[in-house]
């Protein structure tokens, strides 16, 4: 009994140091966008026998992809003050053990998607892991400033895998989707990389605010916030949606060009930390809107 009492605080934290490698909040909205995917898929509720596996198959590769991006990068985390707590870059968890447990979260998610959902989510999925821990993480992200735009293709996909696990296709309304999270992806992360530029810059990795300094990063991260704008104007444009989901984008979208305008204008380490807060809350916020209007307006008419 002693023995087992001692041993569990360390089996605690071993698998504390697991779940660390998947990148939980990041996996969270991944899922949420799939989920919304799922439910503005059908007119009303979802099957949860298909549902339900969807959701978890995503999560299990998505985490799957954070924890390979954990292994690769490790030498990169180690140098960055908001990434050198990770296990891997701290060496509390070996490679081999890294890479094991991506893989078998990968497999495992896999087989979920085909055997419960349908094969068509399966490759979509994988498409993703591959973008994001392959293409992303290894080739674009040490090559070009550009890799966040680039790379963000692999992000925008949850809402792609979530309409196709219900619907067995990709339709436009989920291309929509997709096209605001690609767009929402520069300003998000750019805002970050402006007040931790010194720590891409021990990096070595070529951060736009690294290669081309903070006023271009601001400017760029100003005029993304436009181009969103627009693109999250779509949903009501193309019919998906209705008055209620459009009021909610303009004013996000007006909030989030507010506060990319000040940033842009007078920059300060503070605005740039509560413009990549508020950049989570407006995506959140704006599918969540989707998602409202989806089942309200049919009551509202």
């Amino acid at each position: 009994m002693s023995q087992t009492l001692a041993t569990s605080p360390q089996t605690a934290s071993r698998w504390s140091q697991y779940m660390v490698l998947t990148k939980p909040r990041v996996v969270q909205l991944i899922v949420f966008c799939a989920v919304i995917g799922m439910l503005l898929a059908e007119p009303g509720w979802p099957d949860l026998r298909v549902a339900l596996p969807a959701a978890i198959g995503i999560w299990l590769v998505a985490s799957a992809a954070a924890a390979f991006n954990c292994l690769v990068e490790q030498q990169i985390d180690r140098k960055m003050a908001r990434t050198a707590w990770r296990p891997t870059a701290k060496g509390e968890l070996s490679n081999v053990q890294a890479l094991v447990f991506s893989m078998l979260l990968g497999l495992s998610g896999s087989a979920l998607l085909y055997l419960l959902v349908n094969p068509l989510t399966m490759w979509l999925t994988f498409a993703t892991f591959v973008g994001y821990a392959v293409i992303y993480t290894v080739v674009l992200k040490p090559l070009t400033p550009q890799n966040i735009v680039i790379g963000g293709a692999s992000g925008a996909m949850p809402p792609v895998l979530g309409w196709a696990a219900m619907r067995g296709d990709v339709g436009p309304e989920a291309l929509v989707m997709c096209l605001i999270i690609f767009l929402w992806t520069p300003p998000h992360f750019w805002a970050l990389a402006l007040y931790r530029v010194e720590d891409y810059r021990r990096s070595g990795l070529p951060m736009l605010p690294v290669t081309h300094g903070a006023e271009f990063t601001r400017l760029n991260v100003f005029l993304y916030t436009l181009v969103l704008f627009a693109a999250t104007l779509l949903p009501f444009v193309i019919g998906m949606s209705g008055w209620l989901y459009l009021a909610c984008a303009v004013v996000l979208g007006l909030w989030f060009i507010g506060l990319a305008f000040a940033l842009w204008q007078d920059y300060s380490d503070a605005l740039a930390r509560r413009t990549f807060r508020f950049s989570i809350l407006h995506l959140s916020l704006l599918f969540a809107a989707l998602l409202l209007d989806h089942y309200l307006m049919p009551w509202l008419h």
